[in-house]
């Protein structure tokens, strides 16, 4: 884990963690996991304490919004995507991020064979932060209809639940994320 260098003496204190959300084209599962981390890192009170950024595993839609119907689901439940932008997954992400959380086992296979050996150890499957579900991926859900999209938001944010814990332990901020 990185620690922030800001001029506040308390924010010099502080262990700052970076998180990458990663799925295959970053319009659907990966930009929504970022909003809903984001969401629930602010709520725990660790926005200053914790980075989150998505990418994909392939450049097909780089510079694109989230998919319409990922932004309009999100924005039922209070998660704002708009302003988000895929983008492929570059060399410097594996040195930058301390997580690199991937939607599902062939986005973490992608990710294992492009990063360096020594980023291997921070390379996950985000659903291992909701070990309760006993799911390991979050579905792709471009090719279905609404009830898909629900479904990755109900998984994203019991992961996401999970993974706030973990940042609350690693930062060792005290609390409650509900």
């Amino acid at each position: 884990m990185s620690t922030s260098t800001g001029n506040d003496a308390n924010a010099s204190q502080l262990t700052r963690t970076r998180v990458l959300m990663v799925c295959m084209g970053n319009i659907c599962r990966s930009p929504t996991a970022e909003a809903v981390l984001r969401h629930r890192v602010a709520r725990a009170g660790l926005a200053a304490q914790v980075e989150i950024d998505s990418a994909g595993t392939h450049a097909w839609h780089t510079r694109n919004p989230p998919d319409e119907r990922s932004i309009a689901h999100a924005a039922r439940r209070g998660y704002d995507l708009t302003g988000l932008r895929a983008r492929r997954i570059e060399s410097a992400d594996f040195e930058r991020f301390d997580l690199l959380l991937a939607m599902d086992a062939d986005n973490l296979a992608h990710l294992r064979e492009t990063a360096p050996a020594e980023a291997h150890h921070r390379l996950r499957l985000l659903m291992t932060f909701a070990p309760q579900l006993s799911l390991r991926e979050v579905p792709d859900p471009y090719y279905g209809g609404s009830a898909g999209f629900e479904r990755v938001l109900d998984l994203i944010e019991s992961a996401c639940d999970g993974l706030v814990e973990h940042l609350r332990s690693v930062n060792g901020t005290p609390g409650n994320s509900r």
